[in-house]
């Protein structure tokens, strides 16, 4: 797969550096003998026909604007420095961003593409075509064909995520939004079964979202036709907002816990627990509703704000 360079007219410093870096035809030549192959600096400054030290200086330019990386391996005399290719093209956007005007990257995780979880009966999944494996038999989640599942249900425990950060942003947002349908788990359905349903980010107890009912008196507007009536059929949109000054769901305060709190890190993945804590009040199981299920067209989104 291609990597893409990204590079924002707004910073100026790594647009000049790109920009150095790429004024010299003897570093152009260098690009072009990465391209399909590795070399230390000595190889690099032979193969140019130009002394080693002019070799050095061109590699740490490259290396400085981001274009090629480097790794330390031992030598016949102390270590030697190997160069590679790090990315295939630059792509430099010049018209730069409004700073008055919040820019948003959305990432859309399907129901099924947990990671880890712990479900106790009434539990199950299905896809938009019929039910995955066995109902109330646990270890049916971790099926290959789980990925496929449209909806989940539980009476107890939690489903975690990995969401990664959008690729073209390498900053930090200023303030994470999440949003997925869910309603409680009771046996059939029960219109006033409430549950206690806390989202953790990174680990971090974010707020947790009271869930009336497990909703079934009518038909979700989503749901296939092969879909039984008398079982849960739709949810709630839930909406958690998380800002650099408090956490809210569905624009209710719901803890004092900002996005610093969340210690995010664009090179590492952002996990999400959806669940039930084990000493909550009402631990009535949860639904969750993606595309083609419930009455939310759907998955579990997370957007993430600058």
């Amino acid at each position: 797969m291609s990597k893409v360079l990204m590079v924002m007219a707004d910073d100026e410093e790594k647009l000049r550096r790109v920009g150095y870096a790429l004024s010299s035809t003897q570093r152009i030549q260098i690009l072009k003998l990465l391209y399909y192959n590795s070399y230390n600096v000595k190889e690099i400054a032979e193969l140019l026909d130009i002394p080693a030290s002019s070799a050095a200086l061109h590699v740490r330019e490259l290396e400085r604007a981001d274009l090629i990386q480097t790794k330390q391996l031992p030598g016949k005399r102390g270590s030697m420095k190997i160069c590679s290719r790090k990315n295939d093209y630059v792509n430099i956007k010049l018209s730069g961003q409004a700073s008055n005007i919040n820019q948003v990257s959305t990432i859309s995780m399907p129901i099924g593409a947990y990671t880890d979880c712990r479900v106790t009966p009434t539990c199950g999944l299905a896809d938009i075509h019929t039910i995955i494996g066995y109902e109330d038999r646990p270890n049916n989640f971790y099926l290959p064909e789980r990925v496929n599942a449209k909806v989940l249900w539980t009476s107890s425990g939690y489903v975690e995520y990995k969401f990664p950060f959008p690729v073209e942003h390498q900053t930090l947002p200023k303030e994470l939004i999440l949003t997925f349908e869910a309603c409680s788990e009771a046996p059939n359905f029960k219109e006033d079964w409430k549950s206690d349903v806390t989202i953790w980010i990174n680990e971090i107890e974010c707020g947790t979202w009271q869930s009336p009912g497990d909703f079934g008196a009518r038909r979700g507007k989503l749901n296939p036709e092969w879909w039984d009536d008398g079982v849960s059929q739709y949810g709630k949109l839930v909406t958690v907002s998380i800002s650099g000054e408090l956490t809210r769901i569905n624009t209710k305060h719901a803890s004092n816990i900002t996005i610093n709190d969340l210690h995010l890190d664009s090179n590492e993945a952002i996990s999400l627990r959806i669940g039930n804590k084990e000493d909550a009040r009402y631990i009535g199981g949860f639904n969750l509703f993606g595309r083609s299920f419930g009455d939310y067209n759907q998955d579990i989104e997370l957007s993430f704000v600058y």
